[in-house]
This record gives C-alpha cells, structure tokens and sequence, in this order.
C-alpha cells in the first residue's frame, strides 16, 4: 500500500521563452513545423537569487540539457488523451501530454552559453514563465537509446513518416 506522500518543490529559475501560449508552442522542441519562425526558439534560464553561481560550474562543454519543471498552467489531467499527432485516445502515461497526474515535464534542450546565472537555450517548446525546478545535463551514453522501441508512436512513424507532428495547434 502506497501512503499518501506530498512534495514541494522551489523552482530554481524561470524560463524567459517566445512563447506565450500553448497553442504557439511545439509539441516537442526539435519539430518546429508550423510555429512563427520556424526554427528552433531560443530562450534564456535565470537562476534564482538563492542559488549561487558554484551549481552550474562545469555545466559549460555540455550540448545539451534536461529540464525539469512544472507544468504550471496545467488545468487537471485525465486518464487518457489524444495525441496531437493523432490516433486513438492513449493512457495519459503513455504520452508526453502536459495534462499529469502530477504536472511535472522533461524536455531536452540545446546549451548555447552561459553568462554568470543565465543559461542561453535552443530547441525550448517550454511557455514564458515555466518554473524550472531542477537541470540534468545529457548524457549520451546514458540517455541515448537509438534502437530503444516507442509502443505506438513507432506504428504512426511508420504510417506518416518518422518524427512527424503537425506543429502547434492555431485558435479555432
């Protein structure tokens, strides 16, 4: 039996993003089909004044980074979902949906600088003002699995090609 456990976390540091609403954001970072520019956004991730500059020593000669944080205009969650990329509703664990039991995302994203606590990013498909509650950097022997399976999304890949998504959703 599982006890009841709550967590709270402090985000160290909000993200500064060109996108102000989900509907102007990409599904994922690296598939920027369909947003304003159409290149991977750029974006800038300011440390909270609590935390000093020692925490992201030895992050520079890192490409790329995970993000922690929380999916703070969330509005509740569902069991199950659909896919932007279409299909049938999915177990909302089966998906990257922002609509969580617990409104927590990971996103990998480009390092392109660091000035004092200011991380330059590229490739963010985060909103302006997401708490970030914590960074990784990537590994890529460890978080790289090219022949790793992904369930259903290998059975679209193969009926509407690799890595499509229809880029972000505009205003009805």
């Amino acid at each position: 039996m599982i006890q009841e456990t709550n967590f709270t976390y402090r985000p160290i540091g909000l993200l500064k993003s060109p996108y102000a609403r989900r509907i102007d954001a990409p599904h994922q970072g690296t598939v920027v089909e369909g947003t304003q520019s159409g290149e991977p956004a750029s974006a800038t991730l300011v440390l909270e004044e609590w935390l000093d500059e020692k925490v992201i020593q030895d992050l520079s000669g890192f490409d790329r980074l995970w993000l922690i944080f929380a999916f703070h205009l969330s509005e509740g969650w569902r069991s199950s979902v659909k896919p932007p990329r279409g299909g049938p509703k999915r177990g909302v664990l089966a998906t990257r949906s922002p609509h969580r039991p617990n409104s927590i995302g990971l996103s990998a994203v480009e390092l392109v600088g660091i000035e004092g606590k200011t991380l330059h990013l590229r490739g963010v498909d985060l909103l302006d003002g997401t708490p970030v509650l914590d960074i990784k950097p990537y590994v890529p022997y460890a978080d790289a699995f090219p022949d790793a399976k992904a369930g259903w999304i290998d059975e679209l890949d193969a009926a509407l090609g690799r890595g499509y998504a229809p880029g972000p959703r505009r205003p009805r």
